[in-house]
Formats: C-alpha cells, structure tokens, sequence
C-alpha cells in the first residue's frame, strides 16, 4: 500500500514547488518592492540581496514543502489506517 502513496507524494511535491513560488514572488514584492527577486547570476545586483533572497526562498520552500508532505501523509493515513513514511525507533 505504500507504494502507492509514491506517485501521490510526487504530485503534491509538483504542485507545493508551484505553490512555494508563488508564496516567494509575492513576499519578496512586499519585502524588496520589486517584480522579480534576484538571481546570483544578475550583474548589477548586490550580494546581500542575492543571498537574502536566495535564503528566504530556501525557507519558504521548506516550509511549504514540510507542509505538504506532512499534510499527504496525514491525509494518506485517514484513507488507508497506514502510515506511509518512516516511522521512529
């Protein structure tokens, strides 16, 4: 049975990955005030700004991406009475 929970797990990643961006685009115009956040390979951008995006990018993606496993999970086991990851020792 938890072998069908792989392909779901794949899906609700591809779509937390389009959520995650759409959370970052949006924070960083509130934050920084511009439409797009910086790559590390634009020019005339600094390189704080750089890393301070590149780090809150980061975060929000592991945020969204903690969510949206620990949620399928959660929503897996309801449907099925098993637990489709790891369990502790």
């Amino acid at each position: 049975m938890k072998l069908l929970y792989r392909p779901l797990g794949m899906l609700f990643g591809a779509l937390g990955g389009f959520l995650a961006t759409a959370i970052f685009g949006q924070i960083w115009k509130l934050v920084a005030g511009d439409k797009e956040a910086p790559s590390a390979t634009m020019r005339n951008r600094a390189w704080t700004e750089v890393l301070v995006a590149a780090a809150l990018q980061g975060a929000i993606f592991g945020l969204v991406k903690a969510a949206i496993d620990r949620g399928g999970a959660k929503g897996y086991q309801k449907l099925t009475g098993e637990w489709p990851g790891d369990e502790e020792d």
